[in-house]
């Protein structure tokens, strides 16, 4: 894992990306347009790049936005993409295509989420799921969905079919990470959760017998119901922006009709003491 660029030198932050992935000094002169011998004195400090040829080098090796700043200030230049919460007034537009995607899955449950799995905003029925799994307890600030999913807690003690789950929502942390490289935040968090007792055993065996069905499915136990849900994540499209390229929408379909009517069901017999006063 890269460490961020202000502690380690250009050369060394070039070589992890390069060969993160997989690629020789050749092989990133050719996508970058120069030559090996330059890759290689740039390397090894020989050569200060300007800052064009960071980011031809950077986007070459398809480094995540926030490391290409960290590559950027190694080489002694201004970070060149900016980052800043979801009500920043520049992402005005991203936040409100969530908000709408939010709305539009109601009653469904569905969350928006940064790189480390954080949850930035819950619709409706997120928040119905998550908090009456919780109550009378708060959710927990911030609320990260590996935490609440693996380590022990009322999310995880309502999952049925937690044994499955886990090996499967560990292999999605990698495949769904931004670029493919997990930060180091993340990446910690999920060796810590990767390690625990209950969970090494699991991986193994996930390992050996791997699954073949299309999703797999999460089994809640829910207010006297056993619901199943399975979920379609969405990312923003060529992003420019640090916060755009990280936030991601996971929502969640009922994996079958008795999940669709219970879940309806109980939503609307929430409602009724509410409507009731109107």
């Amino acid at each position: 894992m890269a460490v961020a660029g202000a502690q380690v030198e250009l050369g060394d932050l070039l070589r992890y990306w390069r060969r993160a992935r997989g690629k020789s000094q050749l092989d990133l002169a050719v996508d970058a347009m120069t030559t090996p011998r330059y890759v290689s004195f740039v390397e090894t400090g020989r050569s200060q790049p300007s800052r064009e040829m960071v980011v031809r080098l950077a986007v070459a090796l398809d480094v995540p936005l926030r490391e290409r700043n960290g590559l950027l200030l190694a080489a002694g230049y201004a970070p060149l993409y900016s980052v800043g919460s979801l009500d920043a007034p520049e992402l005005e537009r991203i936040r409100a295509a969530l908000e709408s995607m939010l709305a539009q899955h109601e009653p469904f449950p569905a969350v928006v989420m940064d790189r480390a799995w954080n949850v930035l905003q819950a619709n409706g029925g997120a928040q119905r799921l998550f908090g009456e799994l919780y109550a009378p307890a708060p959710m927990p600030e911030p609320a990260n969905v590996l935490d609440l999913m693996i380590e022990p807690g009322p999310v995880r003690a309502a999952v049925l079919n937690w044994d499955s789950v886990v090996p499967a929502l560990l292999e999605r942390c990698r495949r769904e990470a931004v670029a493919g490289i997990l930060d180091a935040a993340t990446a910690e968090r999920i060796e810590r959760l990767r390690s625990r007792s209950d969970v090494a055993p699991l991986l193994n065996h996930a390992a050996a017998t791997p699954s073949t069905a299309p999703v797999i499915d999460v089994a809640f136990t829910f207010g006297g119901d056993e619901l199943s849900f399975f979920s379609v994540v969405s990312t923003v499209g060529t992003p420019i922006d640090i916060t755009a390229q990280e936030v991601r929408l996971e929502a969640f379909f009922p994996s079958d009709e008795r999940t669709r009517a219970a879940w309806t069901r109980g939503g609307e017999k929430a409602r009724a003491p509410h409507l009731a006063g109107l």
